[in-house]
């Protein structure tokens, strides 16, 4: 099947493209004749978000928002407010979005009613907060639960929503975002979820699916190689990485950093956790390697940066750096001498400015330092991290290119991305618009080198085409 799109704008040029069989075979000047009118509209590569936690998102827009709250008692009154005025029927109440980093108080469980099971979600993921009966369900001390003893609850929590209609519903969102594709990195390994997804209908979105440590062994008995495609799928779905976390994060302060976080001092973790020391990190990387992964590494500190870049460096392991938030200036260089992509997330830098001033204010200067990374030569790719951030690639490439997301002067504008620098870190892999690559496409309703920071952040998208086929269309 022949489809031509006449009078698209690329790179400023009207153009008539012509689709075939999923594949951009032809870009031309513009003339006149049949085909789908574009009306001038500028039309880019489809986009891709290259981290995001795509359940967690999915059911995120279904749980109670916290995000809004400014201490741990209106969070509570947000909880009160709930479940006077819609209980949950299944004996649990959800929330998700809280950041406590500068709350004046604590999340203290006896803020909370002791029953129904109340979890609440923060919005980096890396800890819950538990009323009474949620402890007592989970076997864990009430209040705040982080790290590794958090997980266990995050699967359960995932496994007790209508997940795969809440995934359907947010990958046709993001397809009407100029989605294409996406990187998911739930865990344990969500490739058999997404497999059933796609033969049910969920058809909006390319996925590359990563395992974590535990499901390792599961995927290397399965013969599954990085890039490869999963048979029955039409090329919706292909292996990803293995997804290892060695660090905590900024706002729970467990990121691990050289320098201890204000007012830790004396505490068991002052400079944050380490979850997978190098000791048990190489080896991981080594047996990904040998099996044909990839392997992508969370790692927000300074000190777990340093230390990722070395076990790449004494494995020749192949893969990216997730998050990156925190770097020695000697580590900026080596992201690009070892071959490693830096998978970042441009909303961090505005959602967390506030608290880098605070927890690392002595060293924000090295904080979120995409210019520095790009003109060091590494390949960076853009995410959102949703549910941290959204899944709306429109607001992270804002985020990179203008640094700020209110009225307030750009956070570390030395550091910001150019729109069409953005853009590339946001294309994926097939990169720009050419004869002979695949015909994912974005259709956009307004141009975005006119936009101001707002109006790029909530920029109108006409359409979507993935391999030929509208996923989203207004024309």
């Amino acid at each position: 099947m022949s489809t031509r799109l006449r009078a698209g704008r690329v790179d400023g040029e009207l153009v008539d493209l012509t689709v075939e069989g999923g594949v951009l075979t032809e870009v031309r000047p513009h003339s006149p004749g049949p085909g789908v009118d574009l009306q001038g509209r500028v039309v880019v590569p489809g986009l891709w978000d290259s981290h995001v936690h795509f359940d967690q998102w999915a059911l995120s827009r279904r749980r109670l928002d916290l995000s809004g709250a400014g201490s741990a008692a209106q969070a509570a009154a947000l909880v009160e407010a709930r479940l006077r005025s819609d209980p949950p029927a299944d004996g649990m109440l959800v929330g998700a979005g809280f950041r406590d980093a500068l709350w004046p108080d604590l999340p203290r469980a006896d803020l909370l009613p002791p029953a129904p099971r109340i979890v609440l979600v923060s919005a980096d993921l890396h800890c819950c907060w538990v009323n009474a009966a949620a402890a007592a369900h989970y076997g864990v001390p009430p209040g705040v639960v982080r790290e590794q003893d958090w997980i266990p609850i995050m699967e359960d929590v995932r496994l007790a929503g209508d997940v795969d209609r809440a995934a359907d519903e947010a990958a046709r969102a993001a397809a009407a975002r100029g989605v294409v594709g996406v990187v998911d990195f739930e865990a344990p390994f969500p490739l058999d979820a997404w497999a059933s997804r796609i033969a049910a209908g969920t058809r909006s979105l390319r996925v590359v699916s990563s395992v974590w440590p535990p499901a390792l062994d599961l995927a290397l008995e399965r013969g599954l190689r990085t890039g490869a495609a999963v048979p029955g799928t039409d090329g919706l779905l292909t292996m990803g990485p293995l997804k290892i976390v060695t660090d905590g994060s900024l706002n729970t302060r467990t990121a691990f950093c050289v320098d201890p976080y204000p007012g830790l001092e004396g505490t068991p973790h002052p400079c944050g956790m380490v979850l997978v020391p190098r000791s048990e990190l190489e080896p991981l990387l080594r047996r990904a390697a040998a099996g044909g992964l990839d392997v992508a590494v969370h790692a927000i500190g300074d000190a777990a940066n340093a230390f990722v870049l070395d076990a790449f460096a004494a494995t020749g392991a192949r893969g990216r750096v997730e998050h990156a938030q925190l770097l020695q200036d000697t580590d900026v260089p080596r992201f690009a001498a070892l071959g490693i992509t830096a998978s970042v997330q441009p909303e961090h830098a505005v959602d967390d400015r506030d608290v880098a001033d605070h927890y690392w204010a002595d060293r924000t200067r090295r904080a979120f330092v995409f210019r520095s990374l790009l003109a060091a030569g590494a390949t960076l790719a853009l995410g959102s991290d949703a549910p941290v951030a959204p899944l709306d690639p429109w607001v992270a490439i804002a985020a990179a290119v203008h640094r700020s997301g209110d009225a307030r002067e750009p956070w570390h504008p030395e550091q910001h991305l150019t729109l069409a620098e953005a853009l590339a870190a946001s294309y994926g892999p097939d990169g720009p618009l050419r004869a002979g690559r695949v015909a994912d496409l974005a259709v956009l309703d307004a141009d975005p080198a006119r936009c101001t920071p707002a109006q790029l952040r909530a920029l109108p998208v006409a359409a979507t085409m993935l391999a030929g086929r509208w996923t989203h269309t207004t024309l």
